[in-house]
C-alpha cells in the first residue's frame, strides 16, 4: 500500500514539475567604461598634439605630454522580446569634445557622445537607429592610442559618426550574404559654434546622404569573416548649384586562427563630411569639389590571448590638379603597436606613428610614440 502510494505521488510530483513555467527573461542594463591615460611624445608639429592625423607644414614643434581625455563611458541596454525580435541599445561618450578654457589646460576636457544606436533584431534582418559610422566605412583599426580619432582618420579611413536609420536583410547560414541600405544626416564636417548651429552647405542641399552595401560573411556570427562593397551618394550646396558627394568603397576583415587581416579602401569626390575623406578638403579654391581616393589596411596577431601585435598602414591622395596647387595634396600614415591584456581588467599598449604630408612646398614628415594604460569596467 505504501509503495503504491509512493508510486502515485511521483506521478503526480513529474507532470507537475514539468508545468512549472520557466522564468521570463527580462531586460538587461549594464554600465561600462574604459578609463584610458596616454603619455605622448612628437617630434615635429602635427595638426593635433596628443591624437594626430597629419604633419603641419609650418615650422618644426616636438611635444611631449599626457592627456585622459580618451577615456570612454558607456550603457548597454538588451531586451530579448521586442516587435517580436531582440533589442540592443548602446549610448558611447568620451571626453574628446574639446577644452574648457582654463588655467588646467587638457586637464578640464569636455564629454562628447560618439555613439548612440538602438537595434532590433530577427533571424534574417535587422533593424538600426541612431548615431554610428557610416554603413559604408563602419571598420577602423585597433589602436590604444588613437581613440578620440580613429587611426588613419585623414588617411583613408571614412569613421566619422552620423545619425542615420539603417536596414540589413541576410540569407544563407554558413555563407551569409547580406543587403544593406541607410539614410544618414547629411554633413559638409565644416566647424559649427559654440551653442547655436546654422546649416552648412550639405544640409542645405535639403537631401539626405544614402549608402548602400553588399556584405558576404563567414565563420562564427559573433567573430565573422567579411568582404564588402558599397556606394555612397550624397550632395552639397554652394550659391544655386548642388554638387555630388559620392565614393565606391570596399572593405574587408579576414580572421585565420590568431591572425586578423582588416582594412578599407575608397574613391570618390567630396568627402569630408565623412570623417575627413580629402583629408579634410571637399572643395578646392574654384570651387570644384576634389576627387580621392585612399584606404587602409591593418595585420593584427594574437600570439597569446592576452598579447596582440601588429601595424599597417593608410593614405588618402586628393586630385591635385582639384587643389590647385594648395592645401594637402597627400597624407601617408603607418603604425606598428602591441598590446597586453593581463588577466583582470589592465590593458597596456605602446604604439609609433609615421606622419608624411605633402603639401606644394613639400613632404613633411612626424613621428609619434604613444604609451597607453588603462583598466576596463
Amino acid at each position: 500500500m505504501r509503495a503504491t502510494s509512493l508510486v502515485a505521488l511521483i506521478g503526480l510530483a513529474v507532470p507537475l514539475r514539468a508545468q512549472t513555467p520557466a522564468p521570463e527573461a527580462k531586460r538587461t542594463v549594464e554600465l561600462t567604461g574604459f578609463v584610458l591615460v596616454n603619455g605622448f611624445f612628437t617630434n615635429a608639429r602635427v595638426n593635433n598634439s596628443d591624437v594626430p592625423q597629419f604633419a603641419d607644414s609650418l615650422a618644426p614643434a616636438s611635444a611631449a605630454g599626457g592627456t585622459i581625455r580618451q577615456t570612454r563611458l558607456g550603457v548597454l541596454v538588451t531586451d530579448p522580446d521586442v516587435l517580436r525580435g531582440s533589442f540592443s541599445g548602446e549610448v558611447d561618450v568620451d571626453f574628446f569634445g574639446g577644452q574648457q578654457p582654463s588655467g588646467g589646460g587638457r586637464t578640464f576636457p569636455l564629454l562628447r557622445l560618439r555613439r548612440a544606436v538602438g537595434t532590433v533584431s530577427w533571424q534574417h534582418a535587422q533593424l538600426l537607429f541612431g548615431q554610428e559610422s557610416p554603413l559604408v566605412a563602419a571598420r577602423s583599426p585597433r589602436s590604444l592610442a588613437s581613440v578620440g580619432f580613429p587611426d588613419f582618420a585623414g588617411a583613408g579611413n571614412l569613421w566619422l559618426w552620423l545619425p542615420q536609420f539603417r536596414a540589413t536583410l541576410e540569407q544563407g547560414y554558413t555563407l551569409r550574404l547580406a543587403e544593406q541600405v541607410a539614410v544618414l544626416a547629411p554633413t559638409a564636417g565644416t566647424p559649427q559654434g559654440l551653442f547655436n548651429t546654422q546649416p552648412d552647405s550639405a544640409e542645405r542641399s535639403r537631401r539626405p546622404y544614402l549608402q548602400g552595401r553588399v556584405r558576404l560573411a563567414w565563420g562564427p556570427t559573433d567573430d565573422p569573416s567579411e568582404v564588402a562593397i558599397g556606394g555612397h551618394l550624397g550632395w552639397l550646396a554652394s550659391g544655386d548649384s548642388l554638387f555630388q558627394s559620392r565614393a565606391v568603397t570596399a572593405d574587408a576583415r579576414v580572421k585565420l586562427g590568431p591572425v586578423e587581416l582588416v582594412g578599407e579602401a575608397f574613391s570618390g569626390k567630396a568627402l569630408a563630411g565623412l570623417g575627413g575623406g580629402g583629408i579634410g578638403q571637399s572643395f578646392g579654391p574654384t570651387g570644384v569639389a576634389v576627387r580621392t581616393k585612399g584606404g587602409w589596411a591593418q595585420l593584427n596577431v594574437r600570439p597569446k590571448p592576452e598579447v596582440m601585435v601588429g601595424g599597417g598602414c593608410g593614405i588618402d591622395d586628393p586630385d591635385d590638379g582639384d587643389l590647385s596647387g594648395t592645401g594637402r595634396l597627400k597624407n601617408f600614415v603607418c603604425e606598428g603597436h602591441a598590446e597586453l591584456r593581463p588577466h583582470g581588467p589592465l590593458v597596456f599598449g605602446a604604439e609609433f606613428r609615421r606622419f608624411a604630408t605633402t603639401y606644394p612646398s613639400g613632404k613633411f614628415t612626424a613621428n609619434h610614440v604613444n604609451l597607453a594604460a588603462g583598466y576596463r569596467f
